[in-house]
């Protein structure tokens, strides 16, 4: 029976995690960013934000040591919770990763068209207002049919792509922070916030999750690990993609308004390349910004692609799904029925247009806190399971291993400390969703995003399937 190629390395599921983390926010965004809390307040947020994420991240490095399962937040929830909670758990996290796809693929014509203006023509139609230019939608097309070529070919050629787009993305952006920090000025920095600190800090903090979504998908593909692989491996590419990545937008945001006043960037579009291109007075800065998108677009896309269909296969295979999506290529060792489905959805995605993408992106975003806290919820009390029998973690069976016997891993890590970092956890991922949820919070979900909300859980009642009780 075929099954899933067993190629990953450390630096293969860095690549991964924070490829899928850093896309094009920083160059569209930026002016959003310094508006929310001003150069020193934005740059707090995120390296705050990477900070109390870490608790998460350990959670995930704990839980993927003991349970190695594709299907991620649905297994770890099916261990303490009841099917359909572990299943919807597990739905919000696909919308997570999916919408992430659409989203680049339409960011992509954004890009293009600044460059080469004249894509703004041949205007197919119009969704909510925003209209959709054919150029743009023939390049987004073309985009997803590449990643999808990628990701149906291996894993291997998915990872050397994502490894390849990031070197290219880390390189390009030490050469940004060396440019400003010759031709940029402290005086640029006033104010060093936006409004008072502590409010310029949190009105940034609320949109960090969404930029910081991606670290997690590590254990998305745990079960393609190589026979090499050292289980502390995945603790460590966790922690290494949440660092570097909360330390990448804050020199970002820092880099920007230390070239260029940051006051007048407010409203521009494209601002990271428009600060560059102030403050150093050439244009070329601005061509090296854009590749520098592209790479970034590239990583994003491709990291939460694989993730998404590493999701939709574990569903298909754990029966909750259509066992249809759970088919693994012979020759190519890669879940290719999925992969094919989110290609597809992918590009049906894309014919909404931004307009439309924009509410649903949000939804993602509060559905990557609501999977963090089902995650570390769950751990929680297995973990207390495990503390009241007295006995030692022991290493959970993934679905497609049931018959296997249980092996016991040594818990290196006191209790104490492990319970404490775990409840910090649940703490920062609880306080997550409930900026979006709860509407005295600034950012609460809109009457459109809480429709997209109802819109994904409909369409998963319908796709859902009562699964085997083995496979639960």
């Amino acid at each position: 029976m075929p099954a899933l190629a067993r190629k990953l390395r450390l630096h293969d599921y860095f690549a991964l995690a924070f490829g899928a983390m850093i896309g094009t926010g920083w160059l569209v965004l930026m002016d959003d960013w310094l508006g929310r809390g001003g150069p020193l307040g934005a740059a707090l947020a995120f390296a705050i934000g990477g900070i109390l994420l870490l608790p998460v991240g350990y959670v995930y490095g704990q839980w993927v040591k003991r349970l190695p399962d594709a299907a991620g937040e649905a297994a770890y929830a099916a261990q303490v919770f009841p099917p359909i909670v572990s299943y919807f758990t597990g739905w919000m996290m696909l919308l997570a990763y999916f919408i992430v796809g659409p989203w680049e693929a339409v960011a992509l014509g954004k890009i293009a068209a600044y460059i080469f203006p004249s894509l703004d023509s041949f205007e197919l139609y119009r969704i909510a207002g925003q209209p959709v230019f054919l150029p743009r939608l023939i390049l987004g097309i073309a985009l997803t049919l590449l990643l999808g070529f990628i990701n149906y070919r291996g894993i291997r050629l998915s990872a050397n792509f994502q490894k390849a787009m990031t070197s290219m993305v880390l390189l390009i952006f030490l050469a940004l922070i060396t440019i400003s920090a010759i031709h940029g000025a402290p005086s640029n920095f006033h104010p060093a916030f936006h409004a008072a600190p502590l409010l310029s800090i949190f009105l940034t903090l609320q949109i960090v999750p969404y930029f910081m979504t991606g670290f997690e998908s590590v254990p998305k593909y745990a079960e393609e690990a190589n026979p090499d692989f050292r289980q502390s491996g995945y603790m460590q590419a966790i922690g290494l993609a949440l660092c570097v990545g909360a330390i990448f937008y804050a020199l970002c945001i820092l880099a920007v308004a230390y070239i260029s006043p940051w006051q007048s960037l407010l409203g521009q579009h494209f601002s990271t390349a428009v600060a560059f291109e102030h403050g150093l007075g050439h244009h070329w800065i601005v061509q090296l910004i854009l590749v520098m998108a592209c790479f970034g677009l590239f990583q994003c896309f491709n990291g939460n692609f694989a993730a998404s269909t590493r999701l939709l296969f574990a569903y298909a295979r754990r029966g909750t799904v259509s066992p249809i999506f759970a088919a693994i290529h012979e020759k190519f060792s890669t879940p290719s029925s999925a992969v094919l489905a989110i290609t597809a959805g992918t590009l049906l995605g894309l014919l909404l247009g931004d307009a439309i993408l924009v509410p649903i992106t949000e939804v993602g975003s509060m559905a990557s806190a609501l999977g963090w806290l089902a995650t570390c919820l769950s751990f929680w009390l297995v973990d207390s399971r495990s503390l009241s029998k007295s006995e030692s973690p022991t290493q959970l069976v993934p679905a497609n291993q049931r018959p296997d016997p249980k092996v016991v891993i040594p818990h290196r890590v006191p209790r104490l400390i492990t319970r404490g970092v775990t409840g910090l956890g649940i703490l920062v991922s609880a306080l997550l969703v409930l900026m979006k949820l709860v509407p005295d919070f600034p950012g609460h979900f809109s009457h459109a995003e809480w429709l997209a909300f109802a819109l994904w859980l409909l369409l998963g009642a319908i796709f859902h399937r009562r699964s085997s009780p083995a496979l639960t």
